[in-house]
């Protein structure tokens, strides 16, 4: 039976004497804040109407159905038509959010698309997004770090917010990743889905909002996923991914939760970087988190890469299990590797 794994590729030859991350101590960090503060007032999420389903990919890759759930916790994923643009499916789910935000797209300040799978080299896709949404006076950039790009977006964006040079932030994470897969690659071709989610930002008074994030990096490490120019295609060595998004999501989640003084026990929901059910099953165990404090919605979109987190966050919202005052870790790794995780306090509590 084949593995979801590939072989190495030399991205880049690090000095052999060069100290990497692997095994070095994260130094304390003292963060300064102000009393602006930067609050999530929605979430929505947008994906493609297609849905391949484990059978189709099975059928192709000449496996079980079944292997695929058991190897990742997938049963379906969307897949955007070959007419489909990312600045589209971006659009629709960037206009959900301001609309339930009540917001106005003349009223964004900051408009932020976490992508790796822009529609051109370029332009980016954020100054398209931000056209289609009205959004004319805003500043418009794409944030670009694989599947923790979301994470960083809402990173910089609550920064804007917190020193003064923005009151309000649209941050958009998708991707459409099955259009660089090779579709006979067992290690790839089941694992990800297209779609991503928006959230609105805008300023408040603190306490709470957007917590600081650890966000951190390894190149040394970079062969393990990676797609060339030549033919655009992603190859993933499967073993040290899992490996190491187990490690570093654990590992920023500590930290994480040592800058806010919080434990475990002080989060409501944990939302990791839908990758692998298998991964985020290991984390809480690493952690010791309860199984259903952790959030897993890949069994219907499969690993949207940058779009995960807010897909998942949109799920918990519409069932109820994320709602105002929630205190809530999000959690990413991806390639590069990037990782990183932060505490945000969901929502604008009342009065404020």
């Amino acid at each position: 039976m084949p593995e979801i794994l590939t072989e190495p590729h030399s991205v880049a030859s690090p000095r052999t004497d060069a100290p990497t991350a692997a095994d070095a101590p994260f130094p304390a960090r003292t963060v300064a804040h102000g009393t602006t503060v930067a609050r999530i007032a929605s979430v929505a999420m947008a994906v493609p109407e297609v849905v391949v389903t484990n059978e189709e990919v099975a059928a192709r890759l000449g496996v079980e159905p079944g292997w695929i759930a058991k190897r990742t916790g997938i049963h379906e994923r969307r897949e955007a038509a070959p007419e489909e643009r990312l600045s589209d499916i971006a659009a629709r789910a960037g206009a959900a959010a301001l609309e339930r935000a009540g917001i106005e797209g003349a009223d964004i300040d900051l408009v932020l698309v976490a992508t790796t799978s822009q529609d051109e080299i370029t332009p980016n896709t954020a100054p398209i997004v931000a056209h289609a949404l009205g959004a004319g006076r805003a500043s418009a950039m794409d944030i670009g770090a694989a599947c923790t790009a979301f994470i960083s977006a809402l990173s910089v964006a609550a920064g804007q917010i917190e020193v003064g040079r923005a009151r309000n932030a649209l941050v958009i994470g998708i991707d459409v990743l099955r259009r660089f897969l090779d579709m006979d690659d067992s290690r790839t071709a089941p694992i990800f889905g297209d779609g991503g989610g928006a959230v609105v930002l805008t300023a408040g008074d603190g306490p709470g909002g957007v917590g600081s994030f650890a966000l951190h990096s390894d190149g040394s490490l970079a062969s393990a996923i990676y797609a060339t120019r030549e033919d655009a295609v992603i190859r993933m060595d499967g073993l040290d991914t899992f490996k190491n998004a187990v490690r570093r999501m654990a590992e920023a989640t500590r930290e994480a939760l040592a800058d806010a003084g919080l434990g475990t026990d002080d989060i409501d929901l944990f939302v990791y970087h839908q990758a692998n059910s298998r991964i985020l099953a290991a984390v809480g165990e690493e952690l010791s988190l309860p199984a259903d404090r952790v959030v897993d919605e890949i069994a219907l979109y499969g690993n949207t890469s940058a779009g995960s987190i807010p897909i998942a966050l949109a799920v918990a919202a519409a069932d109820g299990r994320l709602r105002d005052g929630s205190r809530v870790l999000l959690g990413a790794f991806g390639a590069g590797f990037v990782w990183g995780a932060g505490v945000v306090e969901w929502g604008i509590p009342d009065g404020r």
